[in-house]
């Protein structure tokens, strides 16, 4: 990403990139690891990398149609990550599901990581696990979008294409289930 590039804001790189397809990478280069990482959490790393490459092909190929008044485009990508995962959802739900059986996490993490969360979190993983496989699939995208990636109810609502209303009450019917199924108050 160029210095030009980098003092650009996503909407205005997409609208460079009608005339000058080259801008649009600086858009891959800003989100292209948050995706993978927001998608390796809800299906796998393996399958993270497909969704990788399709959410920023179909970006492109879309972005004609892009609403500029936005200036950043992280929640459209999100929206488009997770229609795509929503397509891998049966793997999703497999890999949550074999999570609450073993505890094995199957997103990589650094050794000393490691030793620290599965120390710390070992015995709520299985049943937080347990907790989002049992989610319905729009409540699972909030919920996920709000505490992975941190996007505000606004931004949610964009990503997913949602009336901001319907944010609020999947991420409250979510952490109330998660609360039922981990007998835990501080969700």
């Amino acid at each position: 990403m160029t210095i030009e590039t980098a003092e650009l804001d996503d909407a205005e790189l997409i609208r460079r990139s009608a005339g000058d397809p080259e801008q649009f990478a600086a858009l891959f280069d800003r989100y292209a690891r948050q995706i993978h990482l927001y998608a390796a959490r809800r299906i796998g790393t393996q399958a993270a990398d497909d969704i990788v490459a399709e959410t920023f092909l179909a970006a492109f190929r879309r972005r004609g149609t892009y609403d500029l008044s936005f200036p950043l485009a992280r929640p459209w990508l999100y929206g488009i990550a997770t229609t795509l995962v929503a397509r891998h959802r049966r793997q999703e739900e497999r890999l949550l599901r074999a999570l609450s059986r073993t505890g094995v996490d199957p997103l990589p993490e650094a050794v000393a990581d490691t030793v620290v969360s599965r120390v710390a979190a070992r015995d709520k993983q299985r049943e937080l696990a347990g907790a989002l496989a049992s989610l319905s699939r729009g409540d699972r995208d909030v919920l996920l979008l709000v505490a992975w990636e941190d996007l505000n109810y606004e931004e949610v609502a964009q990503a997913l294409g949602i009336p901001l209303g319907t944010v609020r009450s999947r991420l409250h019917r979510a952490r109330k289930k998660a609360r039922t199924v981990l007998g835990d108050e501080e969700l």
